[in-house]
């Protein structure tokens, strides 16, 4: 592929390094909404995405009022993975959807998400949950995914829409991006993506060099871990994950893997990360500097 066309217009050069620091799940639970407040205050993030179907999707919205300069998109949630804490759909309670399980909540697996749920029912919903945000008052930075889920063949068309008819950004990465694989497509797909993106690029539509993120499967030397993928990051400008929670019985309930979410937000709360940060001269960049670039 070409240069990235969305560099020149943020006024950088092809060699620069950009990261967008993205803390997904906000609203999913309270643990992750006081970790937002914390980074964002410490300016150690620079974006985030809401669970709109998610219990503390209010509070999130409320959080986002009274700090509008909070970078915030909305993460296209099609599954509720959890086994003792679910939600379900925005747009409809239709079995014929296919969006539920048979409890009425979202499908927990993305597997079952493709076998059950009808494309033209996902961009209803999917739409339904940037609505409903911008409902309620949030600044609608951008548009990403859940656990990957709606990067599907299936309902890819309806994720890039969702945002494209708001002049939003997606998350979404180049063919030859560092860790496109995270996406979950095989190589053919990939080969089916590489036009579509190619036709993306000239309309517009930022795309991205790189995604990474942090673990979640263990909590040691969380520190130490994202320095490593810092320093690795490719020219262009990377998504990079993490999944920050404070401590809480409910987030301990929930998640078994709250060790780890913990871990994430202990290590962008520190002050050696972020001199790190300063000396690797990397560029900090969230998706409201990108969605405005888009609309010039």
């Amino acid at each position: 592929m070409n240069a990235n066309p969305i560099l020149k217009k943020l006024g950088y050069s092809e060699a620069d390094r950009l990261v967008i620091i993205h803390a997904d799940d906000i609203g999913m639970c309270q643990a992750s909404l006081q970790a937002f407040k914390d980074l964002w205050a410490v300016g150690s993030i620079t974006s985030g995405a809401v669970m709109v179907p998610c219990p503390w999707f209010p509070a999130a919205a409320q959080m986002c009022r009274e700090n509008p300069e909070m970078d915030m998109g909305v993460h296209a949630t099609l599954n509720a993975e959890w086994e003792n804490y679910r939600w379900g759909p925005v747009s409809t309670r239709d079995q014929a959807s296919g969006l539920m399980d048979a409890d009425g909540y979202f499908h927990q697996w993305h597997e079952a998400v493709y076998q059950n749920a009808r494309p033209e029912a996902v961009a209803v919903e999917v739409n339904a949950q940037v609505e409903k945000a911008l409902a309620a008052g949030i600044d609608v930075t951008h548009v990403d995914s859940h656990m990957g889920t709606i990067l599907n063949s299936l309902f890819i068309q309806s994720y890039i829409q969702a945002a494209a008819s708001r002049l939003l950004p997606n998350m979404l990465p180049r063919t030859n991006a560092k860790g496109i694989e995270m996406m979950g497509a095989s190589s053919e797909e990939l080969m089916i993506y590489e036009p579509i993106m190619a036709q993306l690029e000239s309309m517009g539509i930022p795309t991205l060099e790189g995604i990474v993120a942090m673990p979640l499967d263990h909590a040691e030397d969380h520190t130490g871990f994202a320095k490593k993928l810092l320093s690795e990051l490719p020219a262009g400008i990377t998504h990079f994950i993490l999944h920050p929670s404070i401590d809480t019985p409910e987030l301990r309930a929930i998640c078994p893997d709250w060790p780890a979410r913990v871990a994430n937000y202990n290590a962008f709360m520190s002050d050696e990360l972020k001199k790190f940060i300063e000396s690797e001269n990397i560029k900090l960049i969230g998706y409201r500097q990108i969605r405005n670039a888009m609309k010039n």
